[in-house]
């Protein structure tokens, strides 16, 4: 069952699938602006098409203004006293905004943390291996947890441990830099890098 709750909804705990299918897809419709008869106010403070402040006319005087300039008028402020309306091209208006979240989308950084598993005895060219592909991960902007796994009674000599997290940020110095420095938690010791900044 979906309720309405002011102009959102809140969701039972009796949803079927394609209820909660139906609730998410409206909290990605953006709401729209309410246009032209749409509107619903007497009167209205009214900004032109380039920005200029017209002042608080009638409704209906503002929608002629948007008909002879052939565009349309936009609420664009509904709890204002009175309610501001702009005269725009709302279709225009739409495709920029659409493109502009898309843009910030894209700016966005998203990034994991990889995770690269060693132990305290590791061979030079497991370690070699293992580096490269540490470095790929951060150079693809993600971050990088190396852990070392200590069993038995390797744990009594965590400074093996240390010394291989130490040898892995040596290694990889040119890309990375150390953002928590080599810790010790139960049979584990881990280190995690990050991409290096460009100054």
């Amino acid at each position: 069952m979906i309720s309405r709750l002011n102009a959102g909804f809140i969701l039972d705990l009796t949803c079927n699938k394609s209820q909660i299918f139906l609730l998410l897809e409206v909290f990605c419709i953006k709401q729209e602006l309410p246009i032209n008869g749409q509107i619903r106010a007497r009167e209205v403070q009214l900004i032109g098409d380039s920005g200029e402040k017209i002042g608080v006319i009638s409704l209906n005087e503002a929608l002629e203004k948007a008909e002879e300039k052939n565009l349309d008028l936009v609420l664009v402020a509904p709890n204002a006293n009175p309610p501001v309306c702009k005269i725009m091209n709302y279709g225009k208006y739409k495709f920029e905004q659409a493109k502009k979240e898309k843009e910030a989308k894209k700016k966005q950084k998203s990034f994991e943390v990889k995770e690269i598993r060693v132990t305290p005895n590791i061979e030079e060219h497991d370690f070699s291996f293992k580096s490269k592909n540490a470095k790929k991960f951060i150079q693809d902007g993600n971050k990088v947890k190396i852990t070392v796994r200590f069993r038995g009674r390797e744990v009594n000599n965590s400074k093996a441990g240390e010394v291989v997290l130490n040898k892995f940020i040596e290694d990889m110095s040119d890309v990375a830099v150390v953002e928590k420095a080599p810790k010790l938690e139960g049979r584990n010791m881990f280190t995690i890098l990050a991409k290096k900044t460009e100054k």
